[in-house]
């Protein structure tokens, strides 16, 4: 049997944001390390390179870029600014975030809870970084009550705290909307009862619906399908699919050089997710169905996640033109049978050893 096909057509699919009018390309750049990592420069380079190859879609936050610091806060979103007003504006798709609370950010409004006074705070600063009078996709980073996440699995009822009520936070969503500075509004490392609630709240109340949620999401992480998956279907609510090469894990690049150059070993701490059992052993599989059939580990890792039913887009990041191009290069690969099915294989050995 083919390993793998090529599927017909343009080189860039491009999908619906949930039940918005907004339509993006099914790889979208990430740009976490604009400001880090990546010089002004290096960040203009990629994002022309990005454009030149079908994406629409540009996804940043003004905490980035990461690991978030003082002095670097809005660095991305000012680089990413001093290109866009060279550009179509509405040919574009821009996303950015405001910061969550209780992740000691305390250079970002002190503690930003996402109430109705750090919401019109935060956009004001991001419109004015990225020099444009609108965002066409508002992100809540995290939730502003207690949830697990970034590697944590497990629900601590003792570490519940005061939070804006989910109405409350909708309603001051909805006034940037009416402003005029927010087309449409999402979610990021949400779960299965916040996007209900999400949802429930704006059908209740009468305001605007999320159309996305953005989450981590690849062959190592693929909680997303045990209960976000079905809200998300039912609500109507697309996956922008974060980390889908498990931050250079998919790739192959640790397995053969564990030092090597990128964000686990430059921000040891970063990468905590990773340091778990069975990680390298999963990785290993993958790695290897991919070479014996004739794959690009990473292109096999993103063709994956951009061909989940409910994906909207794949959010790619790298830190140089050569690994974005190479990346961009899976936007056609679609796996064949006897691939998915090893896959699964794996999946079924080492079910999420990176969530």
């Amino acid at each position: 049997m083919v390993a793998s096909q090529k599927s017909r057509g343009a080189a860039m699919e491009f999908r619906r944001l949930g039940e918005s009018n907004l339509r993006v390309s099914a790889l979208s750049l990430g740009s976490m390390t604009f400001g880090e990592q990546n010089s002004e420069t290096d960040a203009h380079a990629q994002l022309d390179l990005a454009a030149s190859r079908g994406v629409n879609f540009i996804d940043t936050a003004e905490m980035y870029p990461v690991p978030p610091r003082a002095d670097t806060q809005g660095r991305t979103e000012s680089f990413i600014g001093s290109w866009l007003k060279h550009q179509p504006r509405d040919k574009l798709i821009i996303a950015t975030k405001i910061t969550g609370p209780s992740r000691g950010f305390s250079w970002i409004r002190g503690d930003p809870h996402i109430d109705r006074h750090h919401l019109a705070a935060a956009i004001d600063g991001s419109l004015r970084r990225l020099q444009t009078d609108y965002v066409d996709l508002y992100q809540i980073h995290w939730p502003d009550r207690y949830v697990p996440m970034f590697g944590a699995t497990s629900y601590d009822i003792a570490q519940e705290h005061d939070s804006v009520p989910i109405a409350e936070q909708l309603e001051a969503l909805a006034a940037l909307v009416q402003a005029g500075k927010v087309r449409h509004i999402g979610l990021s490392n949400e779960t299965p009862w916040g996007v209900s609630e999400f949802v429930r709240c704006a059908e209740q109340i009468g305001l605007p619906k999320i159309v996305t949620v953005q989450n981590a999401y690849h062959l190592m992480n693929r909680t997303f399908e045990a209960g976000l998956a079905e809200v998300c279907r039912h609500a109507k609510v697309g996956l922008l699919a974060y980390s889908p090469l498990a931050f250079g894990h998919l790739s192959g690049k640790y397995l053969s050089d564990p030092p090597a150059p990128g964000r686990i070993s430059l921000f040891p701490s970063f990468g905590q997710r990773y340091a778990k059992p069975n990680v390298a052993a999963a990785c290993k599989e993958y790695v290897r169905i991919a070479r014996e059939s004739g794959l690009n580990p990473a292109h096999m890792a993103l063709a994956y996640a951009r061909t989940r039913w409910f994906t909207s887009s794949v959010i790619l990041g790298a830190t140089n033109l050569q690994h974005l191009n190479e990346n961009l290069d899976s936007a056609e690969l679609v796996l064949a049978t006897d691939v998915l099915e090893r896959i699964e294989a794996v999946h079924r050995r080492y079910p999420n050893p990176a969530p």
